[in-house]
């Protein structure tokens, strides 16, 4: 069995007009978001392994608030990344629990399409910011995975565990 933590990057500020996307940082409300998300693994004990990321820093800020540990490699393929493109870095992970950090669309696409069958959560097809579904797939290498076989075991976004 392998399991994904698919979790897209929390709340960015906007504070910074001149500043470009990809360095975008989170604001107070992202950073409360990803330190309850942190909270949120460690309880259902969802520690990742291995951790796939965009190069973002909203990314890279994420998981600092998670306050998880890890193999992090933040990948520049993985800012904005399609479905296909995440498949493609997933396939090539090595340890048991994989997060992966990203971006919508991409990541809510590559979410409805990775699982057999959806959470019945209001919040799953447009996948807000900090949105963090948990699956597992009955395969033993990463390399084996095919889309649409994911069993969902949890999906959460961050206002459910922050009231934010």
């Amino acid at each position: 069995m392998k399991r994904l933590i698919l979790m897209r990057h929390a709340k960015s500020s906007w504070d910074h007009p001149g500043m470009s996307d990809h360095e975008r940082p989170l604001n107070a409300r992202g950073i409360r978001s990803a330190k309850a998300l942190g909270e949120w693994l460690k309880e259902r004990n969802f520690t990742p392994d291995e951790i796939l990321s965009s190069s973002s820093t909203r990314t890279r800020e994420t998981f600092a608030n998670l306050g998880s540990r890890g193999d992090v490699q933040w990948l520049d393929r993985l800012y904005h990344a399609a479905p296909e493109d995440m498949l493609r870095a997933l396939m090539q992970a090595t340890e048991h629990t994989v997060l992966m950090l990203g971006h919508n669309p991409g990541i809510a696409e590559f979410a409805q399409d990775v699982v057999e069958i959806a959470p019945d959560h209001p919040r799953f097809d447009d996948y807000p910011t900090g949105a963090t579904l948990v699956a597992e797939f009955d395969i033993d290498d990463w390399s084996l995975l095919e889309m649409g076989t994911g069993r969902t075991l949890a999906f959460v976004v961050p206002r459910e565990l922050t009231g934010d």
